[in-house]
């Protein structure tokens, strides 16, 4: 069956914003691997990663249960491209001088703009899972936390470094730190801009565990088998729940229990006849 026109013009321009962000996205089964690919720029970020990032979810087939993210060569992701400091910028893109001239209203719809790359990793009923390597730093560290998991190689490297260019984390990673590790520990990772390595991050509960480098993808393979051996609809649900339990009395958990409960429950009588 044809799709409609409307459908194809989108398919076709998230595919273009992926073309451009140099985001590869590839799709296998129950699986999404989206990978962030400037292996020569340690895969800095710039407003097309964050395009594509955001034009992600609109390519991603229903069955899709597990998304992926990863960086291509020996680096998640370095962070911002340092040429956004740079008052001539990038070409097309507006740089830090720039937005700084912004009025208020247009400023925050910008940002507002570059958070959605971040932000519909945690509504999505998918998991996603981060497959850090190497240096996650400033928007590399905040995409890693954006996933609901995060598995490291021995090598990876954790770092916050907005406060040190003068600037705030502001892609939706300050809330993700301090649910992870606490008030404390988050405003002293920020605020000293230090690295944090992979067996620290585990410590902290920031990723799963950290493996050699040569069993990261394999690692990350086991954790999507298990992950999809378990009912979607079951996954998705609990998902939800976890998700946002912490903005809940244990009233209104319980309320949120059983409702989706009773949604399953429907939903498997159906299946059952």
């Amino acid at each position: 069956m044809t799709p409609p026109a409307a459908t194809t013009t989108t398919t076709t321009s998230a595919a273009a914003l992926l073309e451009a962000g140099a985001v590869r996205l590839t799709v296998d089964g129950p699986r999404a691997d989206v990978v962030l690919a400037r292996p020569d720029a340690r895969n800095a970020q710039t407003p097309a990663t964050w395009r594509a990032l955001a034009a992600v979810p609109t390519l991603l087939p229903a069955d899709v249960r597990v998304v992926v993210v990863g960086g291509e060569g020996p680096s998640f992701s370095a962070g911002l491209d340092r040429r956004m400091l740079d008052p001539a910028g990038i070409p097309g893109e507006a740089s830090l001088v720039d937005m700084a001239r912004m009025d208020a209203a247009d400023l925050d719809v910008t940002i507002a703009e570059f958070q959605r790359a971040f932000a519909w990793w945690r509504e999505s009923p998918a998991i996603s899972i981060a497959a850090v390597q190497g240096h996650a730093v400033g928007a590399g560290f905040q995409l890693a936390l954006a996933c609901d998991l995060m598995v490291c190689a021995d090598d990876a490297q954790l770092c916050m470094r907005e406060p040190a260019l003068g600037l705030v984390p502001d892609l939706g990673g300050t809330k993700v730190l301090v649910d992870r590790v606490g008030y404390p520990r988050a405003l002293e990772i920020c605020a000293t801009t230090r690295w944090v390595y992979a067996p620290e991050a585990v410590q902290l509960g920031l990723a799963l565990l950290a493996v050699p480098a040569d069993a990261l993808a394999g690692t990350v393979e086991d954790l999507v088998a298990a992950v999809t051996a378990t009912p979607a609809g079951a996954v998705a649900a609990t998902k939800a729940l976890l998700r946002d339990a912490g903005g809940r009395t244990h009233a209104e958990q319980q309320a949120a229990e059983r409702a989706a409960q009773a949604t399953r429950l429907a939903e498997l009588a159906q299946l059952l006849g």
